[in-house]
């Protein structure tokens, strides 16, 4: 090695603090992590929340809601599924996950530290038996934040939170939706039940609140494509897994940000879009869906999109006892995060 070249480094960083490599780049995220010390935060100690934000329970009692820019919301409950129930759990399990960020190598920031984000935690439901009283204070509570100016982003739960929400965010104009799934969730009522996880964007168009020529729906596979005429039919662009390996990433996301673009964007990711071998807890499993890493390049590909809001749903923890699925949830959520940090802050 060149002594000069040695010499140099050994100068700037053998005594060194964190922060001081002189890197314009990593200044702001050393200064937020630090916070002046040589210490930063122990993922595993303190009361765990969704990507460590700060816990912000108050906000919801305060007609601001604390000033943040993003609340991070709990939905617990998942009354609408149709096949394994457990996702209830999800919004636990998720928060239990111990390193995500805080930094994203791609974007070149810290959310939280660009953003006031807050962990506000779960939308309070008056009934733990009622699917159609737990949407109604589903859409309350997110109809709160958005009179408040704030994007919420939230942790199912079923998909069928996902219908209230819009409801909520869509009250003024219909929204776009970028939709990563396995299922397209356009079915119709049964057993007695339009509410459940199986039929949220149906029921999102025809209320008026979605806007089906401004959403595609990305991974979509399995044995259930019978109940989903809707979605072709209303105009909703379906990229199914077979079109996504055939089109290729690039051009899925240029296909995408071309069918969504021009207006606010919500974004809906389901853990049943990754396969099972990444994410097997879950109620709907369908193999040959999407790796972690081709996710996580869809939802980086809907950056400069006007992003007024997220979900992450679906994660069922009892299926799952290696916590890959908890893992998985937690990242996803940590992209859309920082995409909505972004929409919020106008750039690209």
């Amino acid at each position: 090695m060149d002594s000069k070249k040695l010499d140099k480094l050994r100068a700037r960083y053998a005594a060194g603090a964190p922060g001081e490599g002189g890197d314009q780049r990593f200044k702001k995220v050393h200064d937020f992590v630090f916070a002046g010390t040589d210490q930063r935060p122990k993922p595993y100690s303190g009361v765990a929340t969704f990507l460590n934000a700060p816990l912000r329970t108050d906000a919801p009692q305060q007609a601001d809601f604390a000033g943040l820019d993003v609340a991070l919301i709990g939905v617990p409950m998942d009354l609408g599924v149709t096949n394994r129930a457990g996702a209830r759990l999800g919004p636990r399990a998720v928060r239990s996950v111990e390193r995500i960020g805080p930094y994203h190598r791609v974007h070149g920031f810290a959310p939280l530290a660009e953003a006031k984000v807050g962990d506000v935690g779960d939308v309070p439901f008056r009934s733990r038996f009622s699917l159609e009283d737990s949407h109604a204070d589903i859409e309350t509570f997110h109809a709160k934040v958005a009179a408040a100016g704030v994007a919420p982003l939230s942790v199912g739960g079923d998909h069928s939170i996902t219908l209230p929400i819009l409801k909520a965010l869509g009250a003024g104009r219909p929204l776009g939706l970028v939709h990563i799934d396995a299922h397209c969730d356009t079915g119709g009522p049964f057993e007695g039940s339009k509410f459940h996880h199986g039929g949220p964007f149906r029921a999102a168009v025809l209320d008026g609140v979605l806007d089906p020529e401004r959403t595609v729906q990305i991974g979509i596979r399995g044995g259930t494509g019978y109940l989903w005429e809707f979605s072709y039919d209303s105009g909703m662009t379906v990229i199914h897994a077979e079109d996504f390996r055939q089109l290729g990433m690039g051009e899925t996301i240029k296909k995408m940000r071309a069918v969504v673009d021009g207006g606010p964007v919500y974004v809906s990711f389901d853990i049943d879009s990754l396969d099972p071998a990444f994410a097997p807890g879950t109620g709907t499993p369908e193999v040959g869906g999407l790796t972690t890493r081709e996710a996580m390049e869809l939802l980086r590909g809907c950056a400069g999109l006007d992003i007024i809001g997220g979900d992450v749903v679906e994660v069922a923890p009892p299926y799952d006892a290696t916590t890959n699925t908890a893992q998985a949830g937690a990242q996803m959520l940590f992209e859309i995060l920082c995409l909505i940090v972004l929409a919020r802050a106008g750039q690209p």
